[in-house]
């Protein structure tokens, strides 16, 4: 192949292609038996040179104690890694799966508690990744014993405490919407930006974007968290009984991160907002900081850098920890007829919404947040894929553009018009009525123009038609 074919493979197409044979293969790494001594890591490798059992051995050998040769009964022997299982896809051997046990031992501390900062420093580390003989090294799920599972905490609240803490009514849609415009603002704005949504009964959640970061000068985050809940308390008679999840973004260097929590805290919010692909293990850290208290922050766990990890990390063994780390929500995806604005699709995405929402021993289920691009014209696209996928109440249904965005008759932006048009287009379904078929959503938009037309839907008919360039 050319270098210009090559520089041209369109990379996401060959991810999928591998993820759907990886799944092919599965009762080779699921149906596996758990061992209690040791969490047991799958990877997908491509060897330049050796074979996939040495390539086996050479990871065990680089990430666990760095020797080859032990006697059985000593400490030495107990940390050392095992190759546990290879299945080949090519007669050369070179290309396939492995499965690899990293004994506990290499990461209980002396309390007994596991970390998942812990786990992925070894199984992700430069004997897997860095090597050069390995020409493409994956990391695509880990197998957690029962034993260890039980040290992580999980999500506070999970779905069911979510909606319960928001005087939630049972079996309605969960919607929450982000502050816009997102940065660049100072705290009175961001007062402002929460007292055009903070009146609304359709919102559950609320949260600031990751691009305001908290100690800015013109914006720091307590000021703006304590004006914000000023706005909040003083529409909470317009919410009719139902509370407001409210998150600022607190996402800040290692060492400033628990004391910015804390002052935020303080305040009074309820929940919290931050990524933690660049400040890892800040999840872990902020849960075991509020585990204590009577009513711990709701943790908005935010994805922000998760894509320029996932070529080597599968996704869904990322979203995994961090429901074990206590992220209470994690965005996701969404059902589109557009172009996908953000990863994951497919496949990809339908695992990552079941490490995050699958039984697992004592760890809650992440709730789920569709986003990017989440708008009135494709909203009960992804009600009707959630009822048919996914446990009952298990999706936040988060909208920013498509609610802060949507200009009324004087020129403005109106986030009550947008808020009135997802409530139309939620009431179509609620009713039974399907506009066209659902997989053709393009076809979908236009049927559901056609309704709101006909029915008079001024709100869902003026969101349509600018979010879609349709016409009356």
């Amino acid at each position: 192949m050319d270098r210009e074919n090559i520089i041209e493979i369109d990379l996401d197409q060959r991810e999928a292609a591998i993820r759907a044979r990886v799944y092919a293969d599965s009762p080779f790494w699921k149906d596996a038996r758990e061992d209690p001594e040791a969490l047991v890591a799958t990877y997908f490798i491509r060897s330049r040179a050796g074979s996939l059992t040495a390539a086996g051995k050479a990871i065990s050998y680089h990430m666990t104690t760095g020797s080859k040769h032990t006697v059985p009964g000593t400490l030495l022997h107990r940390c050392t890694g095992r190759l546990e299982g290879v299945l080949p896809w090519d007669s050369s051997e070179k290309v396939g799966l492995i499965r690899l046990a990293f004994p506990n031992e290499l990461f209980r501390h002396a309390d007994g508690n596991f970390y998942t900062t812990d786990i992925l420093h070894l199984m992700g580390g430069e004997g897997v990744f860095g090597l050069w003989e390995f020409g493409e090294t994956k990391l695509v799920d880990v197998k957690i014993p029962s034993s260890v599972l039980a040290t992580f905490p999980g999500p506070a609240y999970g779905c069911e405490g979510v909606r319960k803490l928001a005087n939630w009514p049972d079996g309605e849609p969960a919607f929450g919407t982000i502050l816009k415009p997102t940065a660049g603002i100072t705290d009175d704005e961001v007062a402002q930006l929460v007292e055009g949504i903070a009146g609304e009964p359709l919102f559950l959640f609320a949260k600031e974007d990751e691009n305001l970061l908290p100690d800015l000068a013109y914006c720091p985050v307590v000021e703006r968290t304590r004006k914000a809940l000023g706005a909040i308390e003083r529409l909470k008679e317009r919410r009719g009984g139902r509370g407001l999840i409210y998150a600022p973004h607190v996402t800040c260097p290692p060492q400033q991160l628990l004391e910015t929590v804390q002052r935020v805290l303080e305040t009074g919010v309820n929940g919290i907002m931050f990524s933690e692909q660049y400040t890892g293990g800040s999840v872990r850290a902020v849960r075991d900081l509020t585990a204590q208290f009577s009513s711990p922050p709701v943790i908005y766990g935010h994805n922000s850098g998760i894509s320029s990890r996932t070529n080597a990390i599968w996704r869904e063994v990322i979203d995994l920890f961090a429901r074990l780390d206590g992220v209470d929500f994690r965005q996701t995806a969404l059902v589109t007829g557009a172009l996908p604005l953000l990863r994951p699709q497919g496949l990809e995405w339908r695992k990552c919404e079941e490490a995050l929402s699958k039984p697992l021993d004592h760890i809650k289920p992440t709730m789920i947040a569709r986003a990017g691009g989440l708008d009135q014209g494709n909203i009960i696209l992804n009600l009707l894929d959630a009822s048919r996928n996914l446990p009952k109440g298990q999706v936040l249904y988060l909208a920013g553009s498509a609610i802060n965005s949507i200009v009324g008759c004087d020129g403005k932006a109106d986030p009550t018009l947008g808020a009135q048009a997802m409530r139309e287009a939620v009431a179509i379904w609620q009713s039974g009525e399907v506009p066209a078929d659902v997989n053709d959503p393009l076809g979908h938009v236009r049927a559901l123009y056609g309704i709101a037309q006909a029915k008079g839907l001024k709100a869902l008919k003026q969101a349509l038609e600018q979010r879609y360039s349709l016409h009356g």
